[in-house]
């Protein structure tokens, strides 16, 4: 079973723009716990005393939860990290030509070396240890698998592979992760961002090739374009390869809204499985459709996320959809009645550029038709 590992609090937060406040990223690691996402990236010690003391209110919260905090290869972050009393850290370096040079201004041996010290401080503090690879996507694989390889022999347990600036497709995860799982031995999280639009995809296609864990942000908040969304990762392992993560998928619109209340980030009525309008249809094809039967149009169950189908009416509406819309609000029409609302609720659309709510379709069938 793969193991969700989200990141709405350390990388979401990184959205630009997003601030949670204490008790708000407190609020949200219980939710998220009580969602069934048990691991969780809280947060960076080196940010300062605020995010420790913050970090440490999550603790206090979810003393059953397995917490993570990101650290540089730096022994004082992770020194505060053991501090915390946290379960594992995240000891990020850069992995690529392009970031060893000329971000990190260094030489891979000292890399290696550095690293290496720094795992060995950790896991004589009592962590765990996941080496986050940064820019793995633009390193070479033979240089990864070394990094797997000396890093589990210093007491290393996970390898997080980080696309981090969204390059990747599915294809390339899937050969690149199946070939770093053979020729290394830690366990692979697999940490995608959307620049491209992908980060989902990207993710599937790694857990496909055998990552173990995946890190996800509720609504796909991150840097830039964000990352793979818990949402969309969560119900696409379940209905594409039947995965049982152990997250209560009902959960998730709730959870979803309350971090975009926090975020400042309004959800798109689109988005995905958690958007107001994803099960919502107005084509009078598509109505008659799922009117006769659901699965006629229906891909995802929205009950999975504890939602429903909506039936709305609009410019494309058909007669069929104007029965059932209007039978659902207490109206029963002939087909006389039919043909006129129809005329009227298409021309309500064109003018507002909107669907009418309940209220208005009321007001419609007066107008039209005089009071029932």
């Amino acid at each position: 079973m793969v193991i969700i590992n989200d990141t709405t609090l350390r990388d979401g937060e990184q959205t630009p723009g997003v601030a949670f406040t204490r008790r708000e990223k407190v609020v949200l690691a219980e939710m998220l716990f009580q969602a069934g996402i048990t691991h969780l990236e809280v947060g960076i010690p080196a940010m300062g005393d605020e995010e420790c003391l913050t970090i440490a209110a999550i603790r206090k919260a979810l003393p059953e939860a397995t917490l993570m905090a990101w650290c540089r290869a730096n022994k004082s972050e992770i020194k505060r990290t053991a501090e915390l009393q946290l379960d594992w850290v995240d000891i990020s370096i850069p992995s690529s030509k392009q970031m060893i040079e000329h971000k990190l201004k260094s030489s891979v041996d000292k890399l290696l070396a550095n690293m290496l010290d720094c795992i060995r401080y950790a896991v004589s503090l009592g962590l765990q240890v996941c080496i986050g690879c940064e820019d793995a996507s633009r390193a070479e694989l033979d240089f990864l698998a070394d990094i797997g390889a000396l890093g589990s022999l210093a007491g290393a347990q996970r390898l997080r592979y980080a696309d981090t600036l969204g390059l990747l497709e599915p294809f390339m995860v899937y050969k690149q992760i199946k070939q770093l799982s053979s020729e290394q031995p830690l366990p692979i999280e697999i940490h995608c961002h959307d620049d491209l639009g992908l980060a989902t995809a990207n993710t599937l296609a790694a857990i496909k090739a055998g990552a173990s864990y995946a890190n996800t942000t509720a609504i796909g908040l991150g840097e830039r374009a964000g990352n793979a969304p818990l949402e969309e990762v969560a119900i696409a392992l379940y209905q594409c390869y039947q995965q049982d993560t152990g997250i209560n998928l009902t959960a998730l619109p709730a959870l979803c809204q309350a971090v975009s209340l926090a975020a400042g980030r309004p959800v798109a009525q689109q988005k995905s499985l958690v958007g107001e309008q994803v099960f919502t249809h107005e084509s009078g094809i598509h109505v008659d459709g799922l009117v006769k039967d659901v699965r006629n149009y229906q891909g995802v169950d929205p009950q999975l996320l504890g939602r429903s189908h909506r039936l709305v009416l609009g410019k494309h509406s058909g007669i069929g959809a104007v029965q059932a819309v209007f039978a659902r609000i207490g109206i029963s029409l002939d087909k006389i009645q039919t043909d006129k609302l129809l005329i009227a609720v298409q021309a309500f659309a064109i003018d507002r550029k909107r669907n009418p709510s309940d209220i208005e379709l009321l007001r419609l069938s007066d107008q039209v038709l005089g009071s029932f």
